[in-house]
């Protein structure tokens, strides 16, 4: 489930010289390749709060076009889904750089007593149980990149879990938000099925990544057991073989249960996988059995379809869906990462197209998903215009849900599935707006160039926190910015960014014995699937 924000408390931007001066740029560079090589990252005191150069990478010195000799996409083979750029795609520095910040929000703004992640931030903010399971994943990340000690990671991650092993819970799923402090139930809110499922994800990363004999690192691997084990998936299937939302203790169960297509997939998978109390694999038949509802032609690409992007991206933090199919994928011949990469192009031909004439849409800026948003009403284009505040808009079959809100997650976090547009959108974000939506921690949850006027909600102001200024903007921005980071916005960014660099969180995760279980049990073969572990 996504935050709860409700109780807590242009000018036309001209940038078709960008892509003219970023080519330039590109062959006077120094670039190293994404895939196969080392893992470079600054060295761990190079913060954002102490790195000048973190600061101060002037806008042409970065690289952002295709590997020389790869072939040029054809209109027809972009808009049918079927181009791939090579293995061998460039790596821009900066994602090195947005990389490190964004972890920094996860271990800058948890509470080092619980391990509690605030689901947003600067914004005073009870946690989310799903950011702290992005955090946990990042810890890892962290190591790897020189960011922080595996002695530190370690600690961190055993406060964490030694806090959930005692905290409240249903049969082992948690309630979605918690006091930062306290730990207890926070905002009126409810046990979350997916919540749990995004939480017990990092736990797992963590469990296969910290391997070695030493005492803490065995603790770990003993409390993340004990934590997964005890949730009773089958509790949660009041009408089975469907898992169902949510509980409260003042309802009980929700009257809505997970049918596809979204990101639970997750939580099938991992119910499945369960070794004391598993589903059964007719939950996945049924889950399944609702596909051809979103499966559909949109922008020319043809695919199974999720409006906002997060869908289409969450289960894949973890989850490596390359060559890997469940029967649905085998008879309609793709799998769930070219799936998703289809959706990312969706989203792109959808902001070229910009049929609701948005403020800034185009080839490079674009992505939409469930994010923050001003949250008012004005006149646009002659008309009174309501933009929303939180909400889940995105490009999906049948349903459209578009305020001109952009939210640099949708697009970054799909960059593994489509770097050849993902990171050119990356990029021009950042040269075009630079600090009006880019700060301590990577960029701000959303912007809006439509919107003008204040926001009943929010106010436009930078956040907070120790870094280094990020370069000016090239132009006067006067639209809409969040002032806000949101934790489960920034999870995937770190995780697919790293994903993409090295594909560790995936290598990772191919060991873990449950999640091949209940891959395995969902009718899940092919691929890595087919290594003998």
């Amino acid at each position: 489930m996504r935050p709860a924000v409700a109780k807590e408390g242009g000018n036309r931007l001209l940038g078709a010289i960008l892509p003219i001066l970023a080519g330039c740029a590109a062959l006077l560079c120094t670039v190293q390749y994404a895939f196969g090589g080392p893992a470079t990252a600054p060295s761990a005191s190079a913060s954002p709060a102490t790195a000048p150069a973190l600061a101060a990478r002037p806008p042409g010195t970065v690289a952002s076009v295709p590997s020389a000799g790869a072939p040029a996409p054809t209109l027809a083979a972009e808009a049918s889904g079927a181009l791939r750029e090579p293995q061998a795609v460039l790596f821009d520095p900066f994602l090195s750089e947005l990389e490190e910040r964004t972890f920094r929000y996860f271990w800058d703004t948890a509470n080092s007593k619980n391990g509690l992640i605030p689901d947003r931030y600067p914004t005073p903010s009870f946690a989310s149980i799903a950011a702290v399971g992005f955090g946990l994943t990042a810890y890892p990340i962290g190591v790897e990149r020189h960011y922080i000690t595996r002695a530190e990671a370690r600690e961190r991650v055993l406060v964490t879990l030694r806090f959930f092993l005692r905290a409240p819970n249903e049969h082992g799923f948690y309630y979605h938000f918690l006091d930062m402090k306290t730990g207890a139930r926070a905002n009126d809110s409810e046990v979350s099925t997916v919540d749990t499922a995004l939480l017990l994800a990092g736990m797992l990363f963590c469990q296969s990544y910290f391997d070695t004999q030493n005492p803490h690192e065995v603790q770990i691997r003993k409390l993340v057991d004990e934590i997964y084990r005890r949730v009773d998936w089958t509790w949660a299937q009041p009408r089975p073989p469907v898992v169902a939302l949510a509980w409260t203790p003042e309802n009980g169960f929700s009257g809505i249960d997970w049918q596809g297509y979204n990101e639970a997939m997750l939580v099938y998978l991992l119910a499945l996988g369960s070794p004391t109390h598993p589903i059964s694999p007719q939950a996945w038949t049924m889950w399944t059995s609702t596909y051809d509802q979103h499966w559909g032609t949109l922008y020319n690409q043809t695919y199974l379809s999720f409006g906002p992007a997060f869908g289409h991206q969450y289960s894949h933090v973890w989850i490596d869906f390359r060559g890997i199919r469940d029967d649905y994928m085998r008879k309609h011949g793709l799998d769930y990462f070219e799936n998703s990469r289809r959706a990312t192009y969706t989203q792109r031909r959808y902001a070229i197209a910009n049929p609701r004439h948005w403020q800034a849409y185009g080839k490079n800026i674009w992505g939409i998903s469930a994010s923050d948003g001003p949250g008012a009403s004005e006149p646009y284009e002659g008309r009174e215009t309501d933009f929303l505040h939180y909400a889940a808009r995105g490009v999906g079959v049948g349903r459209i849900v578009d305020d001109g809100t952009i939210a640099p997650t949708a697009a970054i976090s799909s960059l593994p599935f489509a770097p050849e547009i993902v990171l050119p959108a990356t990029l021009e974000m950042y040269h075009r707006f630079g600090s009006a939506i880019y700060s301590s921690y990577g960029f701000l949850d959303a912007f809006n160039a439509s919107f003008r006027g204040p926001s009943d909600s929010f106010t436009a102001a930078p956040a907070q926190g120790p870094s280094s200024p990020a370069p000016a903007a090239t132009q006067d921005y006067k639209g809409w910015v969040d002032p806000d980071y949101v934790g489960i916005d920034e999870g995937p960014i770190v995780a697919m960014i790293e994903n993409y660099r090295s594909e560790f969180v995936w290598r990772v995760m191919r060991s873990d014995p449950y999640l091949r279980q209940g891959l395995e049990r969902a009718g899940f073969s092919g691929g890595w699937l087919e290594t003998v572990q």
